[in-house]
């Protein structure tokens, strides 16, 4: 049976864009996969904790290592990892920083000759209030794309697909009435990229 992997980390509840679109995949992933296996953390709702010195240096045995060999094991048994990455300040939710400290273990799911984690699909919904698309003021300025396919594809070895549901901002700020329509179209086009994304996974791992 398949197993997801869900994590979410926007503070923003009801009201958040991410959660929105990383429920629509997961609601289209579990229609395709109704015996399979969904693990489900709310960084927001229960943060871990930034990784501490005992931890980084535990042997595996210790009650120090006990959270990273959990979190670790989590993302080992997912065929399929699905992250909400909200750009908070140009850059990713700290609380993500932090899973991603406590998974990011040398020797196992990096730095390694085949790290754990090598070869499996992770999903990424990197919503934004603006557009850092070429083209647009703040083209360069975006710390979230470039930073998790460096830490998920070169680091664990996974395989990343973004989805971008942008200009998220447009319908509360006066000053950007105007891009509604394309916040609207961006909109609708995660949401389907997510569904598709997910039946497409389904018959991969069917396959």
């Amino acid at each position: 049976m398949a197993t997801l992997l869900h994590i979410d980390t926007s503070f923003s509840g009801d009201d958040s864009h991410s959660r929105a679109v990383t429920a629509a995949f997961r609601a289209a992933w579990e229609a395709e996969h109704p015996e399979g296996t969904v693990i489900y953390r709310d960084l927001a709702a229960e943060p871990v904790p930034h990784l501490e010195a005992a931890a980084y240096y535990a042997d595996g045995e210790e009650p120090a290592f006990a959270l990273r060999k959990q979190l670790i094991e989590e993302a080992e048994q997912a065929d399929v990892i699905l992250l909400g990455a909200p750009m908070y300040n140009y850059t990713i939710p700290s609380t993500l920083k932090a899973w991603l400290d406590h998974v990011f273990l040398g020797g196992r799911t990096a730095m390694a000759e085949k790290p754990t984690l090598a070869g499996k699909r992770a999903v990424v919904v990197a919503s934004r209030g603006g557009s850092y698309r070429e083209g647009t003021p703040m083209h360069g300025n975006d710390y979230v794309e470039d930073y998790l396919r460096l830490a998920l594809g070169t680091g664990f070895g996974l395989d990343v697909t973004f989805i971008v549901p942008e200009l998220t901002a447009a319908p509360r700020v006066p000053a950007m009435a105007e891009l509604i329509p394309l916040y609207e179209a961006s909109r609708a086009e995660s949401f389907a990229t997510a569904e598709s994304l997910a039946k497409e996974l389904a018959v991969q791992l069917a396959a």
